[in-house]
């Protein structure tokens, strides 16, 4: 099927009241493993691709592997670019048929976020592109993005950004953090709270990798509607090419790699998807 744009299936996981895997892609076997897994779930998926991949060179040619996946997809899939600071990057996106673009003006001023968030929302809304913003610069490291704090998101300040910008989805720092936790995080589940009862548009956990499950449960239970994962898809891939019982079989490493990750993204999607407990 063709591909459909973020706030279509994050509506539907609001009724579901559920969440939507957001899996970062790099490769063609490991991009095959997470659409098995999505397509044996029946569930949505979102293809991101991120700042290293494109520093890379890589965002034409990954743009055209999920454009293809989607295509022969029997599930919904969202090809989403993750975490643009960039203007001029975000309508290179669009041009190359991106359903979705994230602005992440988190790092800067706050004033500035709303300024440049506003002028996104404005031309991507115009072209049937969904936008998710950011506030509370999430910590950890992903794409060569680092930040060594713990950034909890000001509630005065998501009050403030949702009565001026219009986005699709609105990602929060809560005590998460990209990569891979060094101990259990700490998730202020209160601030996701707070922001559902203050309107707050569909949320957005970033740093999806190492969570507990019972806290991922939890988050979605709060209204948590998109989750974000990439270190461990990576960590999964690399585990399954050394695990493949003939090294020297080169496309039998690649569906070892392929099978790791497919089996790490049903995982994820179970919990994402499973119905809550009464």
């Amino acid at each position: 099927m063709a591909l459909t744009n973020l706030k279509t299936v994050l509506d539907q996981a609001e009724q579901t009241k559920t969440a939507v895997p957001a899996f970062n892609i790099d490769t063609i076997p490991a991009t095959e493993g997470l659409l098995e897994a999505a397509e044996a779930a029946n569930c949505p998926v979102i293809l991101a691709i991120g700042q290293m991949a494109i520093r890379e060179g890589r965002m034409a040619a990954l743009a055209d592997l999920a454009r293809r996946a989607a295509e022969s997809s029997r599930v919904p899939v969202v090809l989403h670019l993750d975490h643009s600071t960039s203007y001029d990057q975000i309508i290179r996106a669009m041009q190359l048929g991106f359903t979705s673009v994230m602005y992440d003006g988190s790092h800067g001023a706050f004033a500035d976020n709303v300024r440049e968030s506003l002028a996104v929302v404005r031309t991507a809304h115009a072209a049937g592109v969904s936008v998710e913003c950011e506030l509370g610069a999430i910590g950890g490291v992903e794409d060569g993005m680092s930040h060594d704090r713990l950034n909890l998101v000001d509630l005065d300040e998501v009050r403030e950004f949702i009565g001026k910008v219009d986005c699709d989805a609105l990602a929060v720092g809560i005590g998460n953090a990209h990569g891979i936790y060094k101990s259990t995080p700490n998730l202020d589940f209160d601030r996701v709270r707070a922001c559902r009862e203050m309107g707050a548009p569909h949320l957005v956990l970033h740093g999806g990798s190492g969570i507990p499950e019972d806290m991922l449960r939890k988050a979605i239970n709060l209204g948590i509607r998109k989750i974000n994962v990439a270190t461990e898809l990576r960590i999964a891939f690399l585990e399954g090419l050394h695990a493949a019982p003939n090294p020297d079989d080169f496309y039998g490493v690649l569906r070892s790699g392929r099978e790791s990750v497919r089996a790490l993204a049903a995982d994820k999607i179970r919990i994402f998807t499973e119905p809550a407990e009464a």
